[in-house]
């Protein structure tokens, strides 16, 4: 068992404060962006586009977050109460909501450019899978998205929260979860020469949200209500995006062989 009481503030210079989660969401998008930087390098892509680009994806992935948690999950309150919508201090992302948000920002970015979109999704996977354990870690720093109580030995009692008994940190067997995805999808662009376009994007799609469908019975029930289902909000949501990642890889191989 192991107590938990980390200050989420990583600095104070008096009224200004910056976040762990803060940090780890910024160290995430820039780690990305090098990675990103490398690979249009290696495909004679326009390094000048990825400025944009991450613009883009900042904005789409914060909104789509944002919209997903308030709209999702807590849907009778955030429609009362709209303005704390724009509260994004007071935590509240959405995974899912943040993959809509990215695919509307790339088919923005794309508009007045020659980019495919699954070229496009394809070189983002990698960064994506490690700017989602940023993420996770985050979480943890901020003791949110909590797990179930347990009695096992790696059990965590998060003291922020006020708690005596400890819960799973299914922050970090996500944050792990992804991390193996991120070396995955690596190794799939290393090794896997002849994959056809849309092969990452769809092991992305399909392992992350595996992940979610395997690790949410460890956290609490994020969504105010329920859906009287053997499955919660979290594991229905991940469902659509595992079908259309296995789409996305058969897809890759029937190019290879036409």
């Amino acid at each position: 068992m192991f107590f938990w009481d980390a200050n989420p503030i990583a600095i104070a210079l008096g009224p200004v404060q910056v976040r762990w989660y803060g940090l780890l969401f910024a160290g995430g998008f820039l780690m990305g962006y090098f990675i990103m930087y490398k690979l249009f390098k290696k495909q004679n892509l326009n390094t000048e586009d990825l400025d944009k680009l991450l613009v883009y994806l900042f904005f789409g992935t914060i909104i789509g977050a944002r919209l997903g948690h308030c709209l999702i999950y807590e849907p009778e309150y955030y429609l009362n109460h709209p303005i704390d919508i724009l509260k994004v201090w007071q935590g509240g992302l959405a995974s899912h909501g943040g993959t809509a948000g990215v695919i509307i920002a790339l088919y923005l970015f794309m508009r007045k450019r020659t980019y495919k979109f699954l070229q496009l999704t394809d070189l983002l996977s990698i960064p994506i899978a490690l700017v989602s354990v940023c993420i996770r870690i985050g979480n943890f720093m901020n003791s949110e998205i909590l797990g179930k109580y347990t009695h096992s030995d790696f059990g965590v009692v998060f003291l922020k929260v006020g708690d005596i008994e400890p819960r799973y940190p299914a922050q970090l067997f996500e944050a792990f979860a992804y991390f193996l995805i991120f070396i995955i999808l690596i190794l799939s662009y290393k090794f896997i020469k002849n994959r056809g376009s849309g092969f990452l994007t769809g092991l992305l799609l399909t392992l992350v949200f595996i992940a979610r469908v395997l690790i949410e019975p460890f956290k609490e029930e994020q969504a105010s209500y329920d859906t009287n289902f053997f499955l919660n909000v979290g594991q229905l949501l991940s469902i659509p995006f595992i079908l259309i990642g296995i789409v996305f890889i058969i897809y890759s191989f029937r190019q290879k062989r036409l």
